[in-house]
């Protein structure tokens, strides 16, 4: 074994069940449960079919973190769905997949969230707008250097981030329940909704994110047994706050009042505190954006040193600080795309710049104005990609049970039921995710276009992934 390999899988496990809970917690609680609400509201007939589709929502995440939680338990090591992928399809997709979380999925993500805490700060400090780029881009490189101190820093900020989340949902959910009625759940009659699909993309979008918690797998201590229980715990917490929270909303706001407001969250504390409901809800967002942020640095860094353990062209990423037991070069190479595609998407010289690159080779330039600021423009741009491996995670399961035959420590319960129904959720939302990017996927599909020749020139240096 290569001795970054043998470093990266051997390194001390210094996460407990409720450290990778944590994780989850912070990663998927982001920013959508703040914005998403009124518009999936506006998408059905009833309050109570509202509240129904956020449980739908948690019982198809619910599925697919059961069958992640069968593939960390039966694959511990460290890069989660690379692993996977790899062992599934072959090392062609392992690698396209690691390649595109480093050059626009992860990162992308890691940006677009960074973005709305940006967004949130100049609204809070009553800042000029322009600075919101400066904001998101001080977000990750001081998260990324808590990081680079030891994973017991990362950890530490990681669980106070996750805690003040949890914390400030449950005084939302108090203020909504106790100035809110029963009269509030009554319509005069249905209210047409545009759509119980848009509903769906939209919740299912703010379940996303448990899924990266497989990347700190080799962190976990007994992995086999803590990253099942993590998977389907975090999940069911969040499913739990999510439908409560949403309760909340419609409790102080009525039906009426949800689907009409803006800033649900900001409208709901501001029964309780009054204008300084709008100061305490930009405080919670940029918490949780925060928090979201610091939690896909810690765990996408790992992915990103496994693959440079394997492959010489990212050699230099697999180099693991023993010290601090942290991949030091894959955690700054992860900051500088991050903020790389913070400045492409919010800044005028950045936008000019992908249109002169991509009208050089004859495609389009990029639709910017459809979509409202960087957050939005990062979303669309890279889901598709995202849904796309997420859908092949899913079959790999299937695959996997086929080609390795051997008991699982966890097998996905109603087996083959649950892997379906996560195949198919994550199958629609990457039809849905594309007709809503429309030519923005061009910002998912260049990338994993241009590592197939990187793959060709790779260089690999061994095997144990692939095994």
């Amino acid at each position: 074994m290569e001795p970054e390999r043998e470093t990266i899988e051997k390194r001390p496990a210094e996460l407990g069940l409720w450290d990778a809970v944590s994780v989850i917690v912070g990663i998927v609680v982001g920013v959508s449960i703040f914005k998403a609400p009124p518009t999936v509201f506006g998408n059905v007939g009833t309050p109570w079919a509202g509240v129904v589709v956020w449980g739908l929502g948690g019982l198809v995440a619910l599925a697919g973190a059961l069958c992640y939680a069968e593939l960390a338990s039966a694959y511990p090591g460290s890069g989660g769905d690379y692993i996977y992928l790899t062992r599934a399809f072959g090392p062609l997709v392992g690698f396209l997949f690691a390649w595109t979380r480093l050059a626009v999925i992860l990162t992308g993500n890691i940006a677009a969230l960074a973005y709305v805490f940006g967004d949130y700060a100049v609204a809070l400090f009553a800042g000029d707008p322009q600075s919101a780029v400066w904001f998101a881009c001080a977000a990750v490189v001081g998260l990324t250097l808590f990081n680079v101190v030891g994973l017991k820093t990362g950890k530490w900020l990681q669980n106070f981030l996750s805690a003040l989340k949890v914390l400030g949902l449950a005084g939302l959910l108090v203020a909504g329940l106790v100035k809110g009625s029963a009269s509030a759940w009554t319509v005069s009659g249905p209210v047409s909704g545009p759509g119980f699909g848009l509903a769906m993309i939209l919740v299912l979008y703010a379940y996303g994110g448990w899924n990266d918690a497989v990347f700190v797998a080799a962190d976990v201590r007994e992995p086999k047994r803590n990253m099942p229980r993590a998977l389907a715990l975090g999940t069911l917490l969040i499913a739990g706050l999510y439908i409560l929270v949403n309760a909340a909303f419609v409790s102080a706001l009525g039906f009426a009042g949800i689907r009409g407001s803006r800033t649900p969250a900001a409208d709901v504390l501001g029964l309780w505190l009054g204008d300084r409901g709008v100061t305490g809800m930009s405080l919670m967002v940029m918490v949780s954006a925060l928090g979201a942020v610091s939690g896909l640095i810690l765990a996408g860094c790992r992915l990103h040193a496994s693959v440079g353990a394997d492959y010489r062209i990212f050699a230099w990423l697999g180099r693991w600080n023993a010290r601090l037991n942290a991949p030091v070069y894959s955690l700054v190479t992860q900051a500088l795309v991050s903020v790389f595609l913070i400045l492409a998407v919010g800044t005028e010289a950045g936008r000019n710049a992908v249109d002169r690159s991509v009208t050089t080779v004859g495609l389009p330039a990029l639709p910017w104005t459809e979509y409202q600021g960087g957050f939005d423009t990062l979303v669309a741009g890279t889901s598709p990609l995202f849904w796309f491996f997420f859908l092949l995670t899913g079959i790999s399961l299937l695959v996997l049970r086929y080609k390795d035959r051997e008991p699982r420590a966890f097998p996905v319960p109603l087996y083959p039921i649950v892997p379906l129904v996560f195949i198919g959720a994550s199958g629609y939302m990457l039809y849905a995710s594309i007709a809503y990017a429309k030519a923005l996927s061009l910002m998912g599909i260049v990338p994993l276009l241009i590592g197939i020749p990187l793959y060709a020139v790779r260089g690999p240096r061994q095997q144990a992934t692939d095994g």
